[in-house]
């Protein structure tokens, strides 16, 4: 029992280590896709200004720019999740809540026409929309409630969620026991 006790640490900083290794890759993919989805949006719009009788801008060419637009914005929320975790090793609630709303809201602006007769996907994306507003503004209120309005210099941009140290010795890697609390 001792030497699975020495042990443990070892596996776990190993583990951690792991995390940290994919969370880097993941990074690195995110910004390739970031860049190559932003050269493919940026050369769509200047084709469709420069050719004559281009796409439109009302409509369809508009809702299919504003949807490729917010598929760039959602991979950026998505890098920024993935850099948050690797610089304080934490987990961001409220990065987490507006990315999955946008992804919701970009879902809702490019509904291809005929959506209406969809009365399922309309009240799911209904009931995904006010769970996860109702939810961002529990994050936001408990966060309020934690930290004083009247000094600014304890306000925080976004509520976190300290991941527990997997490497420190006597921690099981109970991650439900660890308390929340915003960065410091």
């Amino acid at each position: 029992m001792p030497r699975l006790r020495r042990s443990l640490p070892s596996f776990l900083h190993s583990v951690d280590s792991l995390e940290r290794l994919v969370a880097k890759v993941l990074a690195v993919v995110t910004c390739v896709v970031i860049a190559a989805s932003l050269i493919q949006l940026i050369q769509q719009v200047l084709i469709s200004l420069i050719t004559p009788g281009g796409t439109s801008w009302l409509g369809d060419g508009l809702i299919k720019v504003l949807g490729d637009l917010l598929t760039v914005l959602i991979a950026l929320e998505v890098l920024q999740n993935v850099t948050s975790y690797l610089r304080r090793h934490v987990v961001q609630l409220e990065l987490v809540l507006v990315t999955a709303l946008t992804a919701v809201a970009r879902k809702v602006i490019v509904l291809p026409a005929g959506s209406e007769d969809k009365p399922q996907l309309l009240i799911g994306l209904g009931i995904a929309s006010i769970s996860l507003a109702g939810a961002y503004w529990l994050v936001m209120r408990a966060a309020n409630l934690r930290l004083p309005a009247t000094d600014p210099s304890k306000t925080t941009s976004a509520t976190a969620f300290q991941v527990p140290d997997r490497s420190a010795p006597g921690d099981e890697g109970d991650a439900a026991a660890a308390p929340a609390h915003p960065p410091h």
